[in-house]
């Protein structure tokens, strides 16, 4: 390990503090560290943050979920790790706390850490033809309504298998790691993160009959946009997004790399849905 990538939540009060610490910590084991200040606004932009996560050997992020989310995407492809430390609410993806930190990653530069291997969601959008948009998300990509309470209608398929027109304020196609945020706030079954899936879920759907879907790592999702009274947007993550137009057709699937997480265990997984999603799997006899 020699070169190491902080990417510090410029909106968290202790982010300056910990990176300080961290970078004075790892030159001290002669890693050089860079610091790239992420601004942790809710703002959806229509391109990435531009950022290259080339050359460096891991990445350390303090923020929350979404500043996870910002350098898992970055990361993936070139098959870095994220060391994610928790400065956030909810920490389902920033696993390791600030207080302990300094054990962890001296575990992990040690090779003495269990990393957790996550698929996500790769998304192409088509307009006559050509390729006009594409991204990647640890989470989720989600076709909706602008107004959100407005309805949009959608044709779905899966591997040339049309499963029918949807009138819905929207779909959402989550990772499992998704799965137990806006997915499992719209009615979505949460899935075990080291599961190679994709989940659809329908958002207020016009139908009753409209139940979220768990699809394998060997197909693909295609989506097209049908004439609608509403606008109607792609966002990845939450962060980036793309007006979509009349016939555009998504595609979605799973790319061949992984977001790989330092720390992420099981056990951290589930104590994270007793504690922050009060998950008890039952009233206690």
């Amino acid at each position: 390990m020699k070169k190491c990538l902080i990417v510090s939540n410029s909106f968290k009060t202790d982010a300056d503090r910990l990176g300080k610490e961290i970078s004075s910590f790892l030159r001290e084991r002669k890693i050089t560290a860079s610091v790239f200040a992420y601004n942790g606004k809710d703002a959806v932009h229509e391109k990435p943050l531009e950022i290259d996560f080339t050359g460096y050997d891991f990445a350390v992020t303090l923020g929350g979920d979404g500043t996870v989310l910002f350098a898992g995407r970055g990361c993936a492809p070139l098959g870095v790790p994220v060391f994610p430390v928790n400065l956030g609410e909810f920490g389902f993806l920033a696993s390791v706390s600030k207080e302990s930190w300094k054990v962890e990653l001296e575990k992990f530069l040690e090779g003495k850490i269990f990393i957790s291997e996550r698929n996500l969601v790769k998304c192409e959008v088509m307009r006559n033809g050509s390729t006009v948009f594409a991204c990647a998300g640890l989470n989720d990509c989600v076709i909706s309504s602008s107004p959100s309470t407005r309805l949009v209608n959608l044709s779905v398929a899966y591997n040339h298998a049309l499963l029918g027109p949807f009138k819905a304020n929207g779909i959402i196609v989550s990772t499992p790691t998704g799965s137990t945020a806006y997915s499992a706030a719209a009615g979505g079954p949460i899935v075990e993160p080291s599961t190679p899936a994709l989940v659809l879920t329908p958002v207020s759907s016009f139908s009753l009959s409209a139940r979220p879907l768990v699809f394998g790592k060997n197909g693909e999702i295609v989506i097209t946009v049908l004439d609608s009274r509403a606008d109607v947007a792609l966002e990845c993550d939450g962060q980036i997004g793309f007006k979509l137009l009349k016939d555009d057709v998504i595609i979605l699937g799973i790319p061949e790399y992984t977001a790989r997480l330092i720390g992420s265990t099981q056990e951290k997984f589930y104590a994270a849905l007793q504690s922050k999603l009060n998950w008890s799997g039952g009233p206690r006899a």
